[in-house]
């Protein structure tokens, strides 16, 4: 088993907390623009609260959320976004990775506006702004395995670690975790050996569907004898019945049940489950991560971190 390794938390819904400047359809695009400082500091909190892994600003960097402007301005804000991951890294003076944020490029949650053919020429600029900053390659919130294919394809030989992360149906029952396309994590799995991931995380759902995917990826991944990570950074939504394309437009409800107490149990479970790398997405914040932290990590990591 790997040692467990601690991610940040939601850079979106933290922004939005800080009072940052921040609206839809630019969701967290518009802090990266008009208020970078913000981004830094925030990136800063995560690092100080005992992440070991931060992520770039740049998921609503695509034209689902910034229209036009991206062909003017995406490689700019994209380098912008690593620029700040990187300044926030050498100003805390920890040992820090930078993954750098490879988001969908159609919209979350909707594996059926994935288009192929459209998503090159969303993807280099993403790739070549990060490109010097990025430690880590980090595909997330993918909803099909078409979308992690199409991120393998389009990276460079550069020697840096893919990660792939899913995003889980977390609206109805089913009898196994199944991916938003209603693909098996057995599948995405499969997938993420198949394409050489250095980690196979699942994000942006809800924490109860989070144990069975970990079974059940920790199974396939332990038949191929894979040393890859296998990760959890949950979300913190309310449940509701609410289309993906609400998930699009507007701020869902922050749950009650996910405070840092609670969001331990949680991380301690998928921990048992076999995962080694938990953080947080949408509304898990650096108080999340210093608890995580705290709790999970060998004390003999606190002076080395």
């Amino acid at each position: 088993m790997n040692p467990i390794m601690i991610l940040d938390g939601g850079m979106g819904r933290e922004l939005h907390r800080r009072g940052a400047p921040f609206r839809q359809p630019e969701w967290s695009a518009l802090s990266l623009i008009e208020a970078p400082d913000i981004v830094r500091e925030t990136h800063l909190d995560f690092i100080r609260a005992g992440a070991e892994v931060i992520t770039t600003n740049s998921y609503a960097l695509v034209p689902f959320h910034i229209g036009s402007r991206f062909a003017a301005e995406g490689e700019k804000l994209a380098a912008l976004a690593g620029r700040l991951a990187q300044q926030a890294v050498q100003q805390s003076g920890r040992t820090v990775s930078i993954a750098a944020s490879l988001p969908p490029l159609f919209g979350s949650y909707r594996p059926d506006l994935f288009d192929a053919g459209q998503a090159p020429a969303i993807a280099r600029p993403l790739i070549r702004g990060q490109a010097p900053y990025a430690d880590i390659w980090l595909a997330e919130t993918l909803s099909s395995l078409a979308e992690a294919r199409f991120w393998r394809s389009q990276l460079p030989d550069d020697g840096k670690p893919l990660w792939l992360s899913f995003t889980l149906e977390d609206q109805h029952s089913h009898p196994a975790p199944l991916l938003r396309s209603g693909e098996t994590v057995s599948q995405a799995a499969e997938t993420a050996v198949a394409l050489g991931a250095a980690a196979l995380l699942f994000n942006c759902s809800h924490p109860e569907v989070m144990g069975d995917a970990v079974i059940q990826a920790r199974r396939v991944l332990d038949q191929h004898g894979s040393k890859m990570h296998l990760g959890v950074y949950a979300n913190a939504f309310e449940p509701s019945n609410e289309t993906a394309n609400a998930a699009n437009e507007a701020l869902d409800a922050i749950r009650q049940d996910t405070d840092p107490p609670h969001y331990l149990q949680w991380a301690e479970r998928w921990l048992a489950a076999g995962a080694d790398t938990v953080g947080g997405c949408c509304g898990i914040g650096p108080e999340h991560i210093a608890v995580l932290a705290a709790n999970l990590k060998p004390k003999t990591d606190c002076n080395t971190r």
